[in-house]
């Protein structure tokens, strides 16, 4: 006879979130526009973090004039990140997370952007993949973020309902598409500065990103009966 079904259950983004993969995704991107004669800029990056697979590679390519096959494009940075992959690191706040969860048994699923060998590769190199076996590719599902497809797909798995999911994100492709979904969101906001007030549909918002995440404040946020019950105010913005 089947147990009674988890009363929540948490949906990770990968990079930005798991894994400091933002900036060996920026420096792949660098380089594969580099031979059309872009020089690539952190600023010009900023407008397109959060979206996921070839999809990211066609809105850069459209905005900078570039003429080329997405696909192509989107081959060519996969060949650059797996280069690149190696010198990944993990987050200590959501790593201290994701194990607090995997101990009290809350079920996760990564939905992620990246490939599946990507996830694969990058949770190993953080020490989480044996934490996180649950994933969802972008390439999986039929639309990317701010789509919410990769969100259901991933409580689909679990066997979770989308009402019962707690999605953790870091950009506002991924805060929308974890709302679409009808989930409850804390956002870790991989950019700060500017700031960007769609975050602020986010069911909670570590307004300082990454560096003022606590994660036993978060621990006992995910696991409250109540949305009213969250830690660490000061550090939050609801």
């Amino acid at each position: 006879m089947p147990g009674p079904a988890p009363t929540v259950a948490v949906l990770w983004d990968m990079d930005g979130v798991l894994v400091d993969s933002e900036p060996l995704l920026f420096e792949a991107e660098r380089l594969t526009f580099a031979p059309y004669g872009i020089d690539l800029t952190l600023e010009q990056k900023k407008p397109f973090i959060g979206l996921g697979g070839h999809e990211i590679m066609a809105k850069m390519a459209d905005a900078f004039g570039v003429d080329a096959d997405s696909g192509d494009l989107g081959e060519a940075k996969l060949g650059h990140v797996v280069d690149l992959l190696g010198a990944v690191t993990g987050f200590a706040p959501t790593t201290a997370l994701v194990r607090s969860l995997a101990a009290r048994g809350i079920p996760m699923a990564v939905a992620s952007g990246s490939s599946p060998e990507m996830i694969q590769t990058a949770l190993t190199a953080v020490g989480l993949a044996e934490h996180l076996p649950t994933r969802v590719s972008v390439l999986e599902v039929e639309r990317g973020k701010p789509a919410p497809d990769v969100f259901l797909a991933a409580a689909d798995r679990l066997g979770v309902a989308p009402e019962r999911c707690v999605v953790i994100e870091d950009a506002v492709p991924g805060v929308l598409a974890a709302k679409d979904a009808g989930m409850r969101c804390i956002a870790i906001p991989y950019v700060t500065d500017p700031w960007d007030d769609r975050f602020d549909v986010a069911d909670l918002v570590v307004r300082g990103g990454m560096a003022a995440a606590d994660p036993n404040a978060l621990l006992d946020w995910i696991t409250a009966r109540s949305r009213r019950t969250a830690g660490a105010t000061s550090l939050v913005r609801r």
